[in-house]
């Protein structure tokens, strides 16, 4: 989720759109696993159904990269694993500082994929006086007092948020002012950025209480099936009866972030 006033990424000026964009990933991840498993090829109704689309969607989504496949053959998974790599600026290392340090910022530094998707943790940086020196994940935790001449010695632009609420917007800022101009953000907040920044946003809650809307949902058609009567209409002005007007421009509902 991105707020105030954002630029947009390189690949919207080459034509591609954010939709295919947040799916890259997806499929980044099928062909990686088909990757490890030494599959040579892969058809767009197998690789679509691994990352949980239509194939349709998948075949134009590679249209924007150039690649169409080779009729009857399919695609080749370790030319596309580069090529997706490579779009997504994967082929380069990045390196990436964590704010925040406690039980999600350290299941964060403890995560172990940043490195083999592209992506080093520099830093873990805390508020907390009794952290700093302390090692989590091999890495000692430093104060924030040291945020800035971190992000300048290590050529940081990514930084990840993980503090409370509170602290959120004034780290915000100070990544902001010292160079960092991605921000993925784990506080449940809004955050307010200026131009050129952009921010995603993971709010666990958010998510939560969109399964919780699906689940009752699907309590709802099942005790209306029990019962031979249909679902009762959604009154108009919600979510469930304006859902076609809340369409993406692949007539997908937008997802909440993550992408």
């Amino acid at each position: 989720m991105a707020t105030g006033r954002t630029h947009r990424p390189a690949t919207r000026s080459r034509g591609i759109p954010e939709a295919t964009v947040a799916r890259l990933p997806l499929y980044l991840r099928a062909l990686t696993a088909l990757s490890e498993r030494s599959v040579p090829t892969v058809s767009s109704e197998e690789l679509a159904a691994a990352a949980g689309v239509n194939s349709a969607k998948l075949r134009k989504d590679f249209s924007y990269l150039g690649s169409y496949g080779t009729r009857g053959v399919g695609y080749d998974v370790e030319y596309l694993v580069y090529q997706i790599s490579r779009e997504l600026g994967l082929t380069q290392d990045w390196p990436v500082v964590i704010v925040g340090i406690g039980n999600l910022g350290a299941a964060l530094a403890n995560y172990g994929g940043f490195a083999s998707r592209g992506f080093r943790v520099a830093a873990l940086i805390d508020a907390d006086p009794a952290m700093a020196g302390k090692p989590v994940a091999g890495i000692p935790v430093q104060h924030t007092d040291e945020l800035e001449k971190i992000i300048k010695d290590n050529g940081v632009s990514i930084g990840v948020i993980a503090t409370p609420a509170g602290a959120a917007q004034p780290v915000c800022d100070r990544l902001v002012a010292a160079g960092v101009t991605s921000i993925l953000n784990f506080a449940p907040t809004v955050l307010s950025v200026p131009d050129g920044v952009d921010v995603r946003k993971v709010d666990l809650s958010i998510e939560l209480q969109i399964l919780a809307f699906h689940e009752q949902r699907k309590a709802g058609e099942e005790t209306a099936a029990g019962t031979g009567a249909l679902p009762a209409a959604a009154p108009r002005g919600t979510a469930a009866a304006d859902d076609s007007t809340n369409q993406g421009p692949d007539g997908d509902v937008p997802a909440v972030m993550p992408a």
